[in-house]
């Protein structure tokens, strides 16, 4: 899909900031991980690129089935023909608005913890869930010993419970990858646990960090390994850098230091400051404002002049892409916008 406005051709006629997403590079890291976790042993988690087109490249490498974060995520999904198995893999108590994409024909699951979610996702006719447990991540999931009561609960609903989820992100993270695989295992044996005394096929859980590391989930919910950041870039795990944000020198001060026009409401930051691309990748990111990056360039380096382009390379690829209307795909020389697909999934 394009922009009907008719987007420019060119990288140099983007208005900055834009994300630009190297098409090389995302396809490379879609083929990598589809023959690590072919077909339905990887369920995409949509939210980290919230882009539809995106996602049927995702399907078109074997993967079908998805994980969601928002209604909105699940009802752009259903729209855009990608609902054969829809995971809402976040708690609601409202899940009324998935009622209609149920009556569609669309195969709809839900994460529940609890006995108000439970009786939301049957108040709203959702057919089936995945019992969400707390592996060691202090934020949703019910304790593991209250797993089997909340399964049994859903039965008598007349919910059908496909099995049981649980989120390791408290180990996905680290950067040694001998502890990240201790923690990883140890919070999976906490769901394989659970797993027994739920029942169902589906033990879904993972993340990128984990994607190669998990022996225990029939399926991981990785998402960032699409487009990458320099968070998860840290760990070695083989995926490129395919995403960018393209920004414009606006000011320079002759004192050492030039700002480009983005800034905090165009960068997710919660993982720190993003990093400068080639030929800036050895410059220093001193800090980011509203609207603004203040850098240096590399040692040795001239400063640049107004007008310069710089990429920059986010740190958490979810909430910057959340700020953009836009991924521009662009060809290896980062010169040509081949397509630009719309983040038609901003939003709740």
């Amino acid at each position: 899909m394009t922009d009907p406005a008719g987007p420019p051709t060119r990288v140099a006629d983007l208005t900055t900031p834009a994300l630009l997403v190297d098409a090389a590079v995302l396809e490379g890291n879609l083929t990598m991980m589809a023959a690590v976790r072919p077909g339905a042993a990887l369920r995409p988690h949509v939210k980290a690129h919230k882009c539809s087109e995106l996602a049927r490249h995702q399907r078109a490498v074997g993967h079908a089935g998805f994980t969601c974060a928002t209604l909105r995520e699940m009802e752009v999904m259903a729209r855009a023909g990608l609902g054969d198995d829809l995971l809402l893999a976040n708690e609601v108590v409202d899940a009324r608005r998935l009622s209609p994409l149920v009556a569609a024909g669309h195969r709809i699951s839900v994460a529940v913890d609890s006995e108000a979610t439970v009786e939301a996702a049957a108040a709203a006719g959702v057919p089936e869930v995945l019992v969400d447990v707390n592996v060691g991540l202090p934020r949703c999931g019910c304790d593991p010993a209250d797993a089997a009561r909340i399964a049994d609960l859903a039965r008598r609903r007349g919910l059908v419970v496909r099995g049981v989820m649980g989120y390791e992100g408290h180990a996905v993270g680290i950067e040694d990858r001998v502890e990240r695989q201790l923690q990883v295992e140890a919070a999976m044996a906490v769901l394989a646990e659970a797993s027994v005394e739920v029942g169902g096929e589906v033990i879904s859980a993972g993340g990128t960090g984990s994607y190669d590391l998990n022996g225990v989930a029939t399926e991981i919910q990785a998402g960032s390994y699409a487009l990458m950041d320099t968070a998860y870039s840290k760990l070695g795990l083989g995926f490129g850098a395919a995403l960018s944000v393209l920004s414009t020198v606006v000011s320079v001060n002759r004192a050492g230091w030039a700002v480009a026009d983005c800034g905090l409401k165009a960068l997710g930051m919660d993982h720190g400051n993003p990093s400068l691309s080639s030929p800036w990748a050895e410059g220093l990111v001193w800090f980011c404002s509203d609207e603004h990056i203040t850098f240096s360039p590399p040692d040795g380096r001239p400063l640049p002049e107004v007008g310069t382009r710089v990429e920059l390379l986010p740190a958490h690829v979810d909430p910057t892409v959340a700020y953009h209307e836009w991924l521009h795909i662009v060809d290896a020389d980062h010169a040509s916008v081949l397509e630009s697909w719309p983040v038609d999934m901003r939003g709740w």
